[in-house]
Formats: C-alpha cells, sequence, structure tokens
C-alpha cells in the first residue's frame, strides 16, 4: 500500500515556514535535491506575487503525481493573468520583477485558470528535468 500525502497551507507573509512545508512534502514525493530547490523557489516566488500583487491571501496545495509534484497557488484577488505571463521577462536592470519568469523557466508546465475563487496558477515539476530524463534534447 503506498501513502500519499497532500499539502494544504494558506498564504501567509511566513514564507520561510511554507517554504520549510514545501520542502518536506517534495522530499517525501522524492525530488531529487536540484528539483527539490526548484520546486521551493518557484513556491516561493509564486506565494510573494500573492503577498505583493495579489490578494495576500490565498492557499497552497501540493500533491504527489506519478511523474512529481503539481502545486496549485491560488490567489483569491484573482488579479494575474495570462497576460502577465507572457509580459514575463528577464531584464537584468530590473531589482525584482524576476518571479514570474523563474517559475515559467523551472517549471515543467504551468496552467493559468481564473476560478470563482480567484486566479489558480498550477506548476508540475517532474522528478528529474526534462534534460536530465532525455539526453537526447540535451545535446
Amino acid at each position: 500500500m503506498t501513502l500519499q500525502f497532500e499539502l494544504q497551507c494558506p498564504i501567509s507573509t511566513d514564507l520561510a515556514l511554507i517554504r520549510d512545508l514545501v520542502r518536506v512534502h517534495g522530499r517525501h514525493c522524492g525530488l531529487s535535491d536540484d528539483r527539490l530547490e526548484d520546486l521551493v523557489v518557484v513556491v516561493n516566488e509564486a506565494v510573494t506575487n500573492v503577498l505583493d500583487h495579489g490578494g495576500r491571501t490565498g492557499m497552497v496545495t501540493s500533491r504527489d503525481t506519478r511523474d512529481g509534484v503539481v502545486v496549485e497557488v491560488l490567489d483569491v484577488a484573482g488579479r494575474l493573468t495570462r497576460a502577465h505571463l507572457a509580459a514575463a521577462r528577464l531584464d537584468p536592470t530590473a531589482s525584482h520583477g524576476y518571479g514570474l519568469w523563474v517559475i515559467q523557466h523551472l517549471c515543467d508546465e504551468i496552467v493559468l485558470e481564473q476560478t470563482a475563487l480567484g486566479s489558480l496558477l498550477t506548476m508540475c515539476l517532474r522528478r528529474r528535468r526534462q534534460a536530465e530524463e532525455d539526453p537526447a534534447r540535451s545535446a
């Protein structure tokens, strides 16, 4: 019998606690060290986005999947849009604003939905990076 755990935690300004909870969950889900850190970074960036630009409240939900981990970050204000994701760029002159760019580059897949509860950002991370799984892609 395989036990699967789901992490649910409300968004708060205690980013250290959220990172710790996500790290424990990701480790339990079998993420490699690099992917575990990627998971912690993308969740931190998504939650920071909710705190700085969204409704300052919502929920983080993390689940184990066959291939890795899926994390949903709900912003009850619903301010994050697909246009924000499309406009995310790496600007070396900026002192902030890298979060959405980082999320898009570390995740294997992201989906943004506008729901009745708010903006729902779903981030998927495989246990290993795609290049690690497919040597032909890195050649």
